[in-house]
Parts: C-alpha cells; sequence; structure tokens
C-alpha cells in the first residue's frame, strides 16, 4: 500500500500520512459523486448557495486547529490566522452573484418563439489543489462548482494533506450531502489513470506547469474540459511619480509574504532611474525587519518554506545570479534561524539582468530581483519577456499611464497601485506558460457550467 506522507517544514517530521486511494476505490468514489450529482442539481439554487456557505462557516469554527495545522504543513505563521479572510470573501461574493451568473439568457419569449440559453453543471469536477493557500485556491472552484449544482470530487498536494479532509467533513456536517463533496487521496499515476479514462466532466488544477502538462497529456482525447492556473514570474513597475513609501511596503510584502510562496507574488522588480537607489534602500531595510523563526511561535513573522527542496532552488537562483554578477544586499547572518534547509532568509538582489533565472524562471520564494529602467518602454518589455503571465503590478497616480501600459502587457491582471490580491469579481486568469481558463467572477460560474440552447417554435404554421 503507497503511504502518502506531509512532511512539517517546522522540525522535518512526519505530520500526517495516508493511504493511496486504488483506482478501483477512487473509480467507485467517483461513481458515487455521479449518481447524487443530478439530484443535488435539482435542488433549488438558493438551497446549494446556503448549505455552501453553512459550509464555510463551519469551517470557521474550526479556526483553532486549521490554523496550527497549516503551520505544521506548510509553515506559515499562527500569527497570520490562517486563510479565512479571503476564503469567507470569495465564498460570499460567488453566493451574492450565482443567481445572476447562472441566469438564463433569454433571447425571444414571444407568441411565436422562446429562445433561451441555460448553464447546466458539467457533471462531477475534479479540484486538485495547491499546498501555498490550500483553502482559498481550493474554494475558488468548490464554492461555485456546488453551488452551479456539481459534484465535486478534491485531492490536496501531500504538503497539505489534511485540508481536502477537513474542508469536506465541514461541509458534510453543514449538511451538503455526503457523496456531493467527496475527499480522495491519491499518487500521480492514479490520477492520471483516472482522467485517462474520462471518468471526471471538469477538471481544475492549480500547480506546476509540468503538473498541468501531464494533465493534459491524460485527458488527450476525453473532450474534458481543463482550467489550469500554473506558473508565474510576477513583475512590479514602479515609476517615478509612484508613491515610494507605498510601494516598497506592498511589493516587499507581495515578494516575502507566506515566504515568497505566492500565486501571484511579486518576483521581479523595475524601477525607474529617479527613484532606484532610495527603493533599493527601503526595500533592503523592509525585509530585513522579519523575525524568521518557528511558525508556531507568534512573535515569528516569516516561516520556514513548505519544503527544504523548495528552498534549495531558492539558494540556487540566489547563488547562480551572485556568480554571474548580481549583489544580495541582505545578509543572512542577521537572520541565524536560516538553517540551509527550510528556513531561508529574506532577499534582494540588484545588478541583475534577464540572462539569469532570478528574474526569468519562477522563484516562489523570498527573493526578489529589481533592475533599473529609463522609460516605459522598456519596463514593458522586460514586464513582456517572460514564459508566464498571471499579474503585474503598476506604480503612478496616473490612471490613463496604467491602461496605456496595462494594455501592452502580456497578463491575466493589470494591479495599479496594488500587488498579490484576489479579486473575487474579477475573473482569475493568466497567459502564456501561466495557463488556461478562469475561475472566480461571472466567467468563473460560466466556466464550470456549459451552456445549453432551447429554441421552442410555439406554433407550427
Amino acid at each position: 500500500m503507497t503511504m502518502i506522507q506531509c512532511i512539517s517544514p517546522v522540525d522535518g517530521s512526519v505530520y500526517a500520512e495516508r493511504p493511496a486511494m486504488s483506482a478501483e476505490a477512487a473509480a467507485e468514489a467517483i461513481g458515487r459523486a455521479r449518481h447524487v450529482q443530478k439530484a443535488w442539481a435539482k435542488r433549488p439554487l438558493e438551497e446549494r448557495v446556503q448549505l455552501v456557505l453553512k459550509g464555510v462557516a463551519r469551517l470557521n469554527e474550526m479556526v483553532d486547529e486549521v490554523v496550527p495545522e497549516l503551520a505544521w504543513m506548510m509553515g506559515r505563521p499562527v500569527r497570520y490566522g490562517g486563510e479565512f479572510k479571503g476564503f469567507n470573501e470569495r465564498s460570499n461574493y460567488v453566493a451574492s452573484i450565482a443567481a445572476d451568473a447562472l441566469a438564463p439568457l433569454r433571447v425571444e419569449d414571444s407568441a411565436t418563439f422562446e429562445r433561451r440559453i441555460e448553464r447546466e453543471p458539467h457533471g462531477v469536477v475534479f479540484v486538485i489543489a495547491p499546498w501555498n493557500y490550500p483553502y482559498m485556491t481550493a474554494i475558488n472552484t468548490v464554492a461555485p462548482a456546488l453551488m452551479a449544482g456539481n459534484a465535486v470530487v478534491i485531492k490536496h498536494a501531500s504538503q497539505t494533506l489534511l485540508v481536502g479532509e477537513r474542508m469536506v467533513r465541514a461541509f458534510v456536517e453543514a449538511g451538503v450531502p455526503e457523496d456531493v463533496f467527496q475527499n480522495i487521496f491519491l499518487d500521480h499515476a492514479t490520477s492520471a489513470r483516472l482522467i485517462s479514462e474520462g471518468l471526471f466532466n471538469f477538471i481544475n488544477f492549480t500547480g506546476s506547469v509540468e503538473g498541468g502538462r501531464s494533465i493534459e497529456r491524460a485527458a488527450a482525447g476525453t473532450f474534458t474540459g481543463i482550467g489550469l492556473e500554473l506558473g508565474g514570474k510576477d513583475p512590479g513597475y514602479v515609476m517615478e511619480d509612484a508613491d515610494l513609501d507605498a510601494a516598497v511596503d506592498t511589493l516587499m510584502d507581495g515578494a516575502t509574504y507566506n515566504s515568497g510562496q505566492c500565486c501571484c507574488g511579486i518576483e521581479r522588480i523595475y524601477v525607474h532611474e529617479s527613484l532606484y537607489d532610495a527603493f533599493v534602500e527601503k526595500s533592503v531595510a523592509w525585509v530585513s525587519n522579519y523575525k524568521l523563526g518557528n511558525p508556531l511561535d507568534k512573535e515569528t513573522t516569516l516561516g520556514p518554506m513548505a519544503n527544504k527542496r523548495f528552498a534549495k532552488v531558492v539558494r540556487q537562483q540566489i547563488a547562480d545570479a551572485v556568480a554571474s554578477g548580481a549583489r544580495a544586499l541582505v545578509d543572512p547572518k542577521f537572520f541565524p534561524a536560516d538553517d540551509g534547509g527550510a528556513y531561508l532568509a529574506p532577499q534582494v538582489l540588484v545588478d541583475v539582468d534577464h540572462s539569469m533565472e532570478i528574474m526569468r524562471e519562477e522563484t516562489f520564494g523570498p527573493a526578489v530581483g529589481i533592475m533599473k529602467v529609463k522609460s516605459d518602454d522598456e519596463a514593458i518589455g522586460y514586464m513582456n519577456d517572460s514564459r508566464y503571465g498571471l499579474t503585474a503590478s503598476l506604480w503612478t497616480p496616473d490612471v490613463d499611464r496604467a491602461n496605456r501600459i496595462g494594455s501592452q502587457l502580456e497578463t491575466g491582471t493589470v494591479f495599479m497601485n496594488r500587488a498579490d490580491y484576489l479579486d473575487p469579481a474579477l475573473v482569475w486568469t493568466g497567459v502564456k506558460g501561466t495557463g488556461r481558463g478562469g475561475s472566480l467572477s461571472v466567467l468563473g460560474f460560466h466556466n464550470l457550467t456549459r451552456p445549453k440552447s432551447y429554441h421552442l417554435k410555439k406554433v407550427t404554421k
């Protein structure tokens, strides 16, 4: 029997383990989901919405268990209180728009014809959730999928092994039928087999680019709908008229919060030459105020990365950049908890360029490179010089300028004077290697349903 383990970044111990399901057992669970889905979809929409919100409320009641669990599983300091703010905000927003998002589009209702387009649930939705924000990323799909009348099968990353189990427990205790929302533990090979057999009607995956490719390969020929949010290398651009202190505060937080393990975290920054020196100086001072340590300690502001192998990638990118001429401005000696393993000090690099991986490849850790630019055109060129495109952060008081630059950026979201935020009213999407599809907003509901046309002629002559 294959055991799936969560190795805690806190101390390297096995924090949790569960047996991986066989393909046969998983197929049986999916079959149960399919069996109950149509009855779930026939329930009134408002009833489904309210049951999902009750599940959200029940999970909130588990805060004293959830927060330390997250610290043990992926290293987020307990002082930040888990993910409930964003989890609740997203759930409440999609609940508020569900009726309008799923309402029929009426083309004609005359004495002769009734023509309309309705939204029908796909059936069984497979959610493959990541470890970095395991509750918030999952709820992006789970809440609207259930509200729309789908059954949901969820599988979490091994690093956050217990999250799907806890979410399902909360929702079932709140009244969502057991087989409508299920958690399963699978290894990669079994997941691929189930997908290749066409057992799901829609798949949503958040994770690595290679993981996305594997899912597309497995689904090839099944015509299963897929939503993918993959890698990112999100840029920030600080213009000469920016609010310097606000830019430093937001961009450094975006680069280092959650140990830099954010889908839309800031990984590279371009600063106009007139503000460059001041921005760099303030940024180094900003990140130097972190207290790196055990995430269970309420004084800790920066916990370990989720796994020492993730930290190894960041350290290698930093070392390679320095070997190629970059300068690392934060002395790790000021962070005695940096153990060469999962505990990693934050870092700011200058004298970087796009020949270095730190400016091209996903870092997903608390390190950021800063480059000097002379013009908007130069900044646009650098921001687009990436195989990813999730978000871009622009810093200027000039809305017209931000719109003009934003229209030239190859990205899913353009921010002005903010970063590292997911607005549930706007579709969350990406371009290039970041993936395809989109979650949340009205469009998120549309991706989790299929259109069905009704062309009813009321007369025969």
